[in-house]
């Protein structure tokens, strides 16, 4: 059943079942959207990729070690299904073979791109992927693939069903902890989460790295964020609900992975600071 966060805008959740079919969930809200890709964004027509049914983004920085297995998988599975996609991955500053790595995978059915972005952050480097994209749907997922790429397979259809905004979740009925945090940073993910439900109340887990969107609807709001760190996430999402769109979560099995680029003390500080900085804007 769907629910009402502070701001009115619904946040659907879906519990799901193996071998249970997609239930028809539809948004009581949908804003309408033009096409919008490159418009207002100051990026130059020669930058924008060519249109896709799906386009998927990994922000990555210092990833060689565990980029390459994700974009094997997620190249296997995305040449398994009928529509056209991409995957890109936005290198962010990284110092090791990232780049390098990535620029060597190649596919006949599914194209990919490596492209770069100077301004730190992994928010920066989304919102590059988004506002360079033409894709009818996009969205991103992090580069240790903690969250396995099957999981489109309950992202899109609900997608292509009118929902505008669907996200992976840890905390909704359905989802599996396969491999859990450690002890520091579940404590860590808690305290920011409290904080994390003063802006967005009706959304269960914002940080999940598994997020898909309309595409007209993910550049919109792009173009209004203005977070480059670990808080993007929460904007984007607060600036969806916004607009009076439904965020709908669904269950993923879900997988820490060690060498997270997440620095503790100096992203997490910043982090929590971005949004302190949100819930003052949400009570402006």
């Amino acid at each position: 059943m769907p629910y009402l966060s502070s701001d009115g805008a619904a946040a659907l959740s879906v519990e799901l079942s193996p071998g249970a079919e997609l239930p028809p969930v539809r948004p009581s809200r949908v804003a309408e959207l033009t096409d919008t890709a490159g418009a207002e964004t100051g990026i130059p027509a020669n930058l924008l990729r060519s249109p896709r049914h799906l386009e998927v983004l990994i922000p990555a920085r210092n990833e060689a070690q565990r980029l390459p297995r994700t974009l094997m998988r997620t190249i296997e599975y995305l040449e398994a299904q009928p529509y056209s996609s991409s995957l890109v991955v936005i290198d962010n500053g990284s110092a090791d073979r990232t780049v390098d790595l990535a620029s060597q995978v190649r596919s006949n059915r599914v194209s990919v791109s490596v492209i770069g972005c100077t301004q730190p952050g992994k928010g920066a480097a989304v919102r590059r992927g988004i506002l360079t994209s033409r894709a009818r749907f996009l969205g991103y997922m992090d580069a240790d693939l903690a969250t396995p790429i099957e999981t489109l397979d309950l992202v899109l259809p609900l997608l292509e069903a009118d929902c505008q905004a669907v996200v992976g979740s840890r905390r909704v009925g359905g989802a599996i902890f396969a491999e859990r945090q450690p002890f520091h940073r579940t404590v860590g993910g808690t305290v920011f989460r409290l904080m994390a439900n003063r802006v967005l109340r009706g959304i269960a887990d914002t940080q999940c790295g598994f997020k898909f969107f309309v595409g007209d609807l993910a550049r919109t709001v792009a173009r209004q964020s203005r977070i480059d760190g670990f808080a993007f996430d929460i904007e984007l999402l607060w600036a969806v609900t916004q607009l009076g769109v439904p965020v709908t979560e669904v269950p993923v099995v879900w997988s820490d992975r060690e060498g997270s680029t997440l620095r503790a003390v100096p992203d997490g500080a910043r982090a929590l600071a971005d949004v302190f900085r949100l819930a003052r804007r949400r009570t402006v």
